[in-house]
């Protein structure tokens, strides 16, 4: 399976709620491949960026979405594919999600430890952050959905979390689904 195939299949995971730019860029045919080269954050935005996507897919027996690129991916898709409008809205929300963490945390999103990560993410989840007007639930969202897609179109996503199985491959009928251990990508 290569990389594109893995975007259409997201996206059919997604289906309508799949963010418009993400739709245009599939449909254009985004490479996954090469994310390099974008120059929309400074260091330590990326440090951010890198942080939340961890903090929504962290490392665990697997590699995380750190050690993935999604924060390069994010950094890609809003610079390349993002019209301007929903970039600024997501930089802002960025913005907005230090503001809360310098006025909850006196620290940065990417400076607190795992646990506060993990509190801000879920008061962004509930609606609960009050630097934004609906509480963080839109900017989570996008936010969300930009890491799962750049996770899992990631080599890592595709190799180490899921396990390829090609198709056509061996038919068997009788194989034990305890002896798969994980998602089978075809």
């Amino acid at each position: 399976m290569d990389r594109r195939q893995a975007l259409l299949g997201i996206a059919a995971m997604f289906g309508t709620q799949l963010l418009p730019p993400i739709r245009v860029a599939i449909a254009n045919g985004l490479d996954p491949v090469d994310m390099s080269g974008a120059t929309l954050f400074d260091d330590a935005r990326r440090l951010d960026i890198a942080a939340l996507a961890e903090t929504i897919i962290p490392e665990t027996d697997t590699p995380g979405a750190r050690e993935a690129g999604v924060g390069e991916f994010i950094e890609f898709m809003l610079q390349e594919w993002f019209p301007d409008e929903d970039r600024d809205r997501f930089v802002d929300g960025m913005e907005r999600l230090n503001d809360h963490c310098r006025t909850e945390l006196d620290r940065r999103f990417a400076e607190l430890d795992s646990e506060e990560q993990i509190a801000v993410v879920s008061a962004l989840m509930e609606g609960n952050a009050g630097t934004f007007d609906d509480g963080g639930e839109d900017f989570f969202e996008h936010a969300k959905q930009l890491t799962l897609f750049g996770y899992y179109t990631s080599e890592i996503g595709m190799t180490v979390e899921r396990r390829y199985l090609p198709v056509p491959g061996r038919y068997d009928g009788a194989y034990p689904y305890a002896d798969v251990g994980t998602l089978f990508t075809s």
